[in-house]
């Protein structure tokens, strides 16, 4: 998203170049740009989230990935490709009804009918199944599919480049947040079908806080207004307890100032958070006072914004939780697993160049803390990531107990409310756009950083300045995910791929399965003519190939599967860039024009694991 290509981080801290052209001598660079470290640096962490299936491929009797791989030539059209070994469908474009039996979809929609319709800008998602009898059967077939929706330009939503009334707000508002839908497989066809279950979650939606930052002063608005809503849903997690988070990213761009009472002027904190008087122009503040900055009455609403919400699939009377120990900033996702202890751990970015990664550690054993009707995302540590020449790393603590962060901030709540402003002070490592986090199963961890067009640093080995295509960094920490070291390095430079048939930029959307393959998404302008795509690493070998890739001008988002892995739901965000001339996606499936965020089923002809 081009809002996440600015930066708001005025501090000096030692650019992640310098570290890197630093550390350059020790990386292993194989073919294509992959650097992986060599069999045996690492050593094996705890489980993770993911299946722990034996399938054939885990045992190494055959290589991981064997599809015939998309070319270049067949990447680049108006309509999707995948790889001749696959094959794709359509479910839930932006505007179905939720029930069958709802508003259908008309353009542009009423703001009653969009509550009660699939958003738009379809983006991260997991898919929960559903299991039914003495047997627990029907997982593969069944589930409640939990969908982002992270923006939609008021000339896509609306039909017009600014709202006009609170009513054309509304519908923009309801476009916005999440979609909890059930999907049932007939045949070889999945359907959305009605549900107690199903919901949407949107801007006016009621919200709950929970953690060291519910009831504080800075939560408070003079208005009293009780919390309501999420936006710019981007990427998310999933809880070993089964809920779903979805992460706060741009905000700031739904929050403008009408100077109707005050000449509003940014303050030290909204300015690191990229608050402007214009915001990304959807001018909410215009109708809706909740974001106009310059009105008093609703002095602290933009603190409500821009952190990890815990949603119930299962439990349609479940009101969100915003979970405030994870911090405040532009989340872009979190990768949950289980370290040492049986403590959670989070690892999270914050979308936007020159800002930071970040770890959460749950206080204790997160089956205990339940049990003692704790949330573990309430309780705990939260760390910024400092990066190290030598390959090391240190995960600096965010705590009011440090004395520099003390004399600065007032308890350990203001910490995690102004998150990015603490992370400037403990000097932490200013990254290129951290997007998506991914735990695999030998505990590496791995985070996409998109691009950098505003570094100016260069060296011969690594040339990356500016950083256009980005590229994927992975690290292992100590005490299985729960130490305060790490040692890292570079996966892949999307730089050196380009002129081959590997080529991609922008790596964004990610996810490690259980066999060691490594699925990236693409969010950016790709070379050699190509459309945005999903490219699949096996992560022994380096071998990469492309398994699918979208329409013009979409961006390729959104990764979850079925338990048996046998069928995978992505996403595609804004086909033509949300312009009717440029793309009608999916009108073959449906006859609409209009074109409408999707997600996309893959499945392998001969029914075999997906990346395989």
């Amino acid at each position: 998203m081009k809002h996440d290509e600015d930066s708001s981080n005025p501090s000096d801290n030692r650019p992640f170049t310098d570290i890197l052209e630093a550390n350059v001598s020790r990386r292993k660079v194989l073919v294509g740009g992959l650097a992986v470290a060599a069999t045996g640096f690492f050593t094996p962490a705890a489980a993770t989230l993911a299946s722990t299936d034996k399938s054939v491929a885990a045992k190494g009797k055959r290589p991981l990935i064997n599809f015939t791989p998309v070319s270049i030539a067949d990447g680049t059209g108006p309509w999707p490709s995948i790889s001749a070994d696959y094959q794709f469908d359509i479910l839930i474009p932006w505007g179905q009804p939720l029930d069958p039996k709802g508003p259908e979809f008309t353009y542009p929609p009423s703001a009653e009918s969009q509550a009660k319709q699939i958003g738009i800008g379809h983006d991260g998602m997991t898919y929960f199944p559903i299991y039914e009898g003495k047997f627990k059967r029907g997982g593969n077939d069944k589930g409640l599919l939990v969908v982002n929706h992270e923006f939609g330009t008021n000339a896509h939503v609306l039909g017009k480049s600014a709202p006009e009334s609170l009513e054309d707000v509304r519908v923009s508002q309801h476009a916005h947040g999440v979609s909890v839908v059930k999907i049932k497989k007939f045949g070889n066809k999945w359907q959305a079908v009605r549900s107690l279950k199903s919901r949407r979650i949107h801007v006016n939606s009621p919200m709950a806080f929970s953690g060291p930052v519910a009831g504080h002063a800075l939560l408070q608005t003079p208005n009293g207004n009780v919390p309501l809503g999420t936006v710019n849903n981007c990427s998310n997690g999933q809880t070993p307890w089964g809920t779903y988070l979805t992460c706060e990213e741009n905000f700031n761009g739904y929050f403008g100032a009408s100077n109707r009472n005050n000449t509003w002027v940014a303050t030290e904190a909204q300015a690191r958070y990229g608050f402007s008087e214009e915001g990304f122009s959807y001018g909410w503040h215009r109708f809706d006072r909740r974001f106009d900055l310059s009105d008093r009455d609703y002095i602290n609403e933009e603190n409500r914004f821009g952190w990890v919400v815990e949603i119930d699939p299962m439990d349609p009377d479940h009101v969100p939780v915003k979970r405030t120990a994870l911090g405040r900033f532009k989340h872009e996702g979190i990768a949950l697993t289980v370290g040492r202890g049986g403590r959670v751990v989070g690892y999270m970015g914050d979308d936007q160049r020159f800002d930071y990664i970040y770890k959460f550690v749950s206080e204790d054993n997160w089956k205990l803390m339940r049990a003692r009707g704790l949330s573990p995302l309430d309780h705990g540590k939260l760390y910024v990531a400092k990066f190290n020449d030598d390959g090391s790393g240190e995960w600096l603590e965010l705590s009011i107990k440090n004395p520099a962060l003390a004399a600065k901030f007032s308890d350990q709540a203001e910490i995690l409310v102004y998150t990015r402003m603490a992370a400037d002070m403990l000097g932490a490592t200013p990254m290129d756009r951290p997007e998506w986090t991914t735990v695999a199963p030998n505990g590496d961890v791995y985070c996409t950083l998109t691009n950098n067009s505003l570094r100016k640093e260069t060296n011969a080995a690594n040339p990356m300045a500016p950083n256009a295509s980005g590229h994927i960094i992975k690290w292992h920490d100590s005490e299985e995910h729960t130490g305060t070291s790490f040692n890292w390095d570079i996966f892949i430079i999307a730089e050196n791929t380009h002129g081959t048939e590997d080529s991609f930029s922008s790596p964004d959307g990610l996810w490690a399965d259980p066999d060691g393959r490594l699925f990236i998404q693409t969010d950016g302008g790709q070379k050699d003519g190509l459309n945005n795509q999903m490219l699949v690493a096996d992560t022994s070998t380096g071998e990469l190939r492309r398994l699918f890739t979208g329409v013009t001008g979409d961006e390729i988002t959104g990764i979850t599967v079925t338990p048996d892995r046998r069928t995978m739901f992505i996403n595609t965000q804004h086909p033509g860039g949300g312009d009717p001339s440029r793309s009608n996606f999916p009108a073959k499936f449906d006859g609409i024009t209009i074109p409408r965020d999707s997600t996309i089923i893959i499945t392998r002809k001969d029914g075999g694991i997906i990346g395989s």
